[in-house]
């Protein structure tokens, strides 16, 4: 340990778990695994190294049973062809085909076996990837523009700076027991595609004038995040020059290392020191860290675009083009992995991006092969036209294999899709998202979509069943927002139902191109509460 662990002179300060950090880092979980646990099986791993798998990017999947899921690090969510493969080959070896796209542009197992680890590792390891560090209280995947490079919407290719930073702080023990997990997103496109707010540490483009020429860099936001509390991140008065980002995150996580919460766990995201102290105090503790910097220059974020293309888009290099594919609900296979990892060569650039919509993309595509690309099979069900509700649906695993959920998720987002896409017709500038929660934590980022749904449980005469409640009118960027919970659980099976007549209401009284979040901020959250207990009541 190269720092002073101040954290533990005051043991009264500590949660349980602080105590068997303190005992083990995490990291070392993934030798023992290794060494271990892969040759003695499930039954001898103790409770608290059980805990520790989350360094190796590993957790129990339910029931419980002996099976693993696994989410593997998409550094800003490009991966190459190669990697592609060999990720679809993992999961057809070991985890039943089943490939999830999630909401950090991670790729993510289910089926895993504690005696497959060590090859997956290395499997993983021999295309450059890594599930290291991807959950546990450590820094963990950065998220990015997917775009990166090609985009004609950014200020600078960020690709770079991901990866700097990204080797800086993967396996580094310096910060590999944080109070919690820990979330950076870095980019430089003007819509705000890598969700800053809410992440722990962000950077955004901006602009600024030094010693009379206009430098091109970032803003800096610090303590976003979800889950039961959720907080839309601050702005720091800071400009940072690229060639500063490592030193600002650096500082930054030494901030929340040494001076975060570890007393409680469910108030020890760096969310709630920001709370306490402010932006202003924060700062200044930061400079006392990394030194002198500018202060802010000219915010570039123009709008949030929530991280959606559908279809065909030029890219910033002339005769080139990516192409935006739908996930119905982040879920796809190895198979569909494959045959876009053959259409990545054959058409494109061979890369694959994926989206913290849960989406992909394909990219440099040229213009004369356009056409010829649109027609690959896999492209039916990944479609770039998709229908605009299962086009804007996302959903967290659920409780199919989340021990913590306490509904099913993934199967009712895509019925719920379906059954609105049958029913209701809008207006191509007016889709709506929808974001289902199976719990709290809110992998599903349910507090920044138009509708949100949280799982929940109703007693009923034949018993507890699957509800939902209701948030509308969330939104990232300029007028970033949290959006509002509605009085009134909903039953599972009537979701759709009343989902239906909402977006009636919406669209039967909106203006000309009004979309559904300047519907919500004009006739208020009540009207929508007098609408919902009228639906119910009915």
């Amino acid at each position: 340990m190269a720092y002073e662990a101040v954290w533990m002179n005051d043991p009264s300060k500590l949660n349980k778990f602080e105590f068997v950090k303190m005992e083990k880092d995490g990291l070392d979980v993934i030798r023992t695994i290794i060494d271990k646990y892969s040759k003695e099986g499930y039954d001898s791993i103790p409770e608290d190294d059980m805990n520790r798998f989350k360094w190796a990017g590993v957790y129990e999947q339910k029931p419980r049973d002996g099976h693993f899921m696994m989410r593997v690090r998409i550094n800003t969510g490009i991966m190459t062809s190669a990697q592609a493969r060999a990720l679809a080959s993992i999961g057809r070896d070991y985890g039943r085909d089943l490939i999830d796209v999630t909401t950090r542009q991670a790729i993510q197992y289910h089926w895993l076996k504690v005696e497959n680890l060590p090859d997956i590792f290395n499997r993983l390891e021999a295309v450059g990837l890594y599930s290291y560090e991807a959950c546990g209280d450590c820094p963990r995947t950065i998220v990015g523009n997917p775009l990166a490079g090609i985009d004609r919407d950014e200020l600078m290719d960020t690709r770079e700076l991901v990866e700097q930073v990204n080797d800086f702080f993967l396996m580094n023990r310096d910060f590999s027991n944080l109070p919690r997990k820990y979330k950076m997103s870095i980019s430089s496109n003007i819509y705000n595609n890598a969700n800053a707010e809410i992440n722990d540490i962000a950077y955004t483009p901006a602009t600024k004038v030094i010693d009379g020429e206009e430098v091109i860099g970032f803003h800096v936001h610090v303590g976003g995040g979800l889950s039961a509390k959720p907080h839309l991140a601050k702005e720091l008065d800071m400009f940072v020059r690229p060639e500063d980002v490592l030193k600002v995150a650096i500082g930054v996580t030494t901030i929340f290392r040494d001076y975060g919460y570890r007393e409680k766990r469910h108030q020890a995201r760096l969310k709630f020191l920001v709370a306490d102290w402010g932006p202003e105090k924060f700062k200044e503790k930061l400079i006392e860290i990394i030194g002198e910097m500018p202060s802010a220059g000219e915010s570039k974020i123009v709008g949030w675009n929530a991280v959606y293309y559908d279809g065909v888009y030029p890219q910033r290099q002339e005769g080139l083009n990516f192409i935006g594919l739908n996930v119905p609900v982040g879920r796809t296979n190895s198979d569909e992995l494959e045959q876009l990892a053959d259409a990545a060569d054959k058409f494109g650039d061979g890369t694959i991006r994926t989206t913290m919509s849960q989406n992909i993309m394909l990219a440099g595509v040229p213009d004369d092969k356009v056409e010829e690309a649109l027609q690959v099979p896999v492209l039916k069900r990944l479609s770039p036209n998709a229908k605009p509700f299962m086009s804007r649906t996302v959903s967290c695993t659920g409780n199919e294999f989340c021990n913590l959920a306490v509904v099913e998720t993934k199967e009712r987002a895509r019925l719920v899709a379906e059954y609105l896409d049958e029913r209701i017709q809008l207006d191509e500038n007016e889709k709506v998202r929808i974001h289902f929660i199976g719990c709290p934590n809110a992998c599903g980022q349910k507090h920044i979509a138009d509708i949100g749904l949280q799982g929940a449980l109703v007693k009923t005469p034949e018993g507890m069943v699957d509800a939902f409640d209701i948030a509308i009118g969330g939104t990232l960027g300029p007028d970033a927002k949290f959006n509002q919970s509605l009085k009134g659980r909903v039953k599972g099976d009537e979701v759709g139902a009343v989902l239906a007549q909402l977006l009636n209401f919406y669209k039967e009284n909106r203006t000309a191109g009004e979309n559904f979040h300047g519907f919500v901020n004009r006739v208020g959250v009540p009207a929508f509460q007098e609408k919902l207990t009228e639906i119910l009541a009915s």
